[in-house]
C-alpha cells in the first residue's frame, strides 16, 4: 500500500494532485497516479499556463481549432478537453466513493473574480457544458464570489471554493455554503445528498507573506530581531489548523444537523499551496502538519513524490489547536495583522491568476500569428 492510499485509508484524508497536463492522460500517468493513491485532480489558469506553454502536446488541436475559433476560444476548447479526459480517468473513484473524491477543477476565468453575475454564468456553463458528476467549477473566495458560491449551491452544483487566506473569510465561505442548501431546499430540492464541496484554503503563501513583514519590522528596529525571528514560519499552519476548528465547529450544531437530515455533505476543507516556498523549511511542513480527517490536501508533483519517500503518517490537524491559537496571538502582539494579510494574498492571488491568463493568451496569439504566417 501506498502512503497515499494510506493517508486516506487510515487518516481519512484525500490526496489530491495539484496539476493537469494533456501528456498524464495520453501516457496514462493520471491513471497510474489514481492507482498509487490519487483521488482527485486540482487546476487553475498557472497551471494551464505551464502546460500549454511547456511542451507540442497542443499544437496539433490549437491548428486545427484556429479555423472556426478565436485564441481565447481556443484556449477553452484546450482546456475543457483535458478537464473531460481527466474527469473520466476518475469518475471510478467518484463512482466508489459515493460522490465524496474523484472530482477534477476547471476555474472560471480569473478576470472574472470581481463580477458576481458573470463568474454566475461562466459556473453554470461549465457544469452545462461538461456535464459530469465529478466536475468541480473553481469560483474564487472574494467578496463578490461569495454570492456566486451560494447561487451555484442553490443550483445543486459542485463548486470548489478557492484562493482562501483567512479565517473571517472562510466563515463566510461556510455561510455562503449553509445559504446556498438552504435555497436549493426552498426552491423545490428534498435531497441535498448530491451536492459536494470544497473549501480551498491556502497555505504556503501566507508564511511567506508573513514573514516578510515580520523582515520589514525587524529591519525598523533591529532591537526586535531576536524577538521576531522565532515567529518567522509560525503563522501558515497555525492558521490553517484553527480553520479545521472552524469546521469542526460550523459542521456541528442545529443549523447543520437540519441540512444533513435532508443529506447534506460537509463541504471538506481542501489544503492548497502545499509546497515549500523558503528552502529553509522542511520540504513537507505544509503536509504532515495538517493530516486529518474529512479534509483533502493537493499537491504538486514533487511535494507527492517527497511524501511518498519520505512521509510521516501522523494526525496533526487537530493535535494542538490551543497552540495554533497562541501562535496566530503572539504575531498579532508584534504587529502582524492576519486579515490584512488576508486580503492581500487574496488580492495578489487574483492578480497572479490574471497575469499567468493574459500572458498565455499572447503566447497563444503570437504562435497563431507564426501558425498563419507559416500557411501563407
Amino acid at each position: 500500500m501506498t502512503k497515499l492510499q494510506q493517508l486516506y485509508e487510515e487518516q481519512g484524508q484525500s490526496p489530491w494532485l495539484d496539476n493537469m497536463r494533456r501528456e498524464y492522460l495520453r501516457t496514462g500517468r493520471l491513471e497510474a497516479m489514481m492507482h498509487a493513491g490519487i483521488r482527485g485532480v486540482t487546476s487553475n489558469p498557472t497551471i494551464f499556463a505551464k502546460a500549454i506553454e511547456g511542451g507540442s502536446d497542443y499544437d496539433e488541436q490549437f491548428g486545427d481549432l484556429l479555423r472556426s475559433h478565436s485564441v481565447e476560444e481556443a484556449y477553452w476548447e484546450m482546456v475543457v478537453d483535458d478537464i473531460s479526459g481527466a474527469l473520466e480517468v476518475l469518475r471510478p473513484v467518484n463512482d466508489a466513493s459515493a460522490g465524496d473524491d474523484g472530482f477534477v477543477s476547471i476555474e472560471v476565468a480569473p478576470q472574472l473574480a470581481h463580477d458576481t453575475a458573470a463568474t454566475i454564468a461562466s459556473a453554470r456553463h461549465f457544469h452545462e457544458l461538461i456535464d459530469k458528476p465529478n466536475l468541480y467549477v473553481k469560483i474564487p473566495a472574494t467578496a463578490e464570489g461569495l454570492g456566486a458560491i451560494r447561487a451555484m449551491v442553490a443550483e445543486g452544483r459542485n463548486i470548489n471554493i478557492t484562493l482562501l487566506f483567512s479565517l473571517e473569510r472562510y466563515g463566510e465561505v461556510i455561510d455562503a455554503y449553509f445559504g446556498g442548501l438552504e435555497d436549493y431546499l426552498a426552491g423545490g430540492a428534498s435531497d441535498l445528498s448530491g451536492v459536494h464541496g470544497v473549501a480551498s484554503f491556502f497555505v504556503s503563501r501566507v508564511d511567506t507573506e508573513v514573514d516578510r513583514r515580520l523582515d520589514t519590522l525587524a529591519s525598523q528596529d533591529p532591537g526586535r530581531a531576536e524577538e521576531l525571528r522565532p515567529l518567522r514560519g509560525t503563522a501558515a499552519v497555525a492558521q490553517a489548523q484553527l480553520a479545521y476548528q472552524l469546521f469542526l465547529e460550523r459542521f456541528s450544531g442545529s443549523r447543520w444537523e437540519a441540512l444533513a437530515a435532508r443529506g447534506a455533505n460537509r463541504q471538506r476543507p481542501l489544503w492548497a499551496s502545499t509546497s515549500t516556498k523558503n528552502p529553509a523549511y522542511p520540504d513537507l511542513k505544509y503536509v504532515e502538519a495538517l493530516i486529518g480527517p474529512d479534509s483533502v490536501d493537493t499537491m504538486p508533483d514533487d511535494t507527492i513524490a517527497a511524501f511518498e519517500d519520505h512521509g510521516t503518517l501522523e494526525r496533526g490537524v487537530d493535535a494542538d489547536p490551543d497552540g495554533a491559537r497562541g501562535a496566530l496571538e503572539r504575531l498579532e502582539a508584534a504587529g502582524i495583522d492576519m486579515a490584512d494579510v488576508g486580503q492581500t494574498l487574496e488580492d495578489e492571488g487574483v492578480a497572479s491568476f490574471s497575469k499567468s491568463f493574459d500572458q498565455l493568451i499572447q503566447v497563444l496569439t503570437d504562435k497563431a500569428g507564426a501558425l498563419s504566417a507559416g500557411g501563407s
